[in-house]
């Protein structure tokens, strides 16, 4: 029952990615530039990320971040690149398409990092189940491309 939250939330979550490809596309479209569509979807995001986080009354100390490895920082540029390049390719490709194709590039990083353990990651090695749910999602891909 524990794991049922986090599971409903991914849902959810994912779900709200699909909207999001086609509301970006719409800026874009409109602004003339998927990167301009970025932007403004990550300052929304930032102003309602800043609301939540002056609501949940944690205040860590600088001392808390002093020893991160540098790539700790540069989490936001994967999702601005994901977001840029999902308000480009929406309109090409469709939305169905779109996730479907980055719900494979996810699994086969994830696979890689699991693997190795990266980033401090517990390592999980790729297992033939694995693998063999990682081609399942590459034959959705094919089968939603095709219609």
């Amino acid at each position: 029952m524990a794991v049922l939250i986090p599971i409903l939330l991914v849902f959810i979550a994912g779900g709200l990615v699909a909207l999001q490809a086609p509301t970006n596309a719409m800026l874009a479209k409109a602004g003339g530039s998927a990167i301009l569509a970025a932007l403004i979807s990550f300052s929304v995001g930032t102003f309602a990320l800043l609301v939540a986080w002056g609501a949940s009354g944690n205040r860590p100390g600088a001392a808390a971040f002093a020893g991160l490895p540098w790539y700790a920082w540069i989490g936001g540029l994967y999702g601005a690149v994901f977001v840029a390049v999902a308000a480009f390719a929406a309109p090409r490709i469709g939305v169905a398409s779109l996730i479907t194709i980055g719900i494979a590039g996810q699994v086969a990083m994830a696979l890689w990092l699991d693997h190795v353990g990266a980033m401090g990651l517990t390592r999980d090695p790729v297992s033939l189940g694995k693998i063999a749910g990682a081609l399942l999602v590459l034959a959705g891909v094919i089968l939603v491309r095709r219609g």
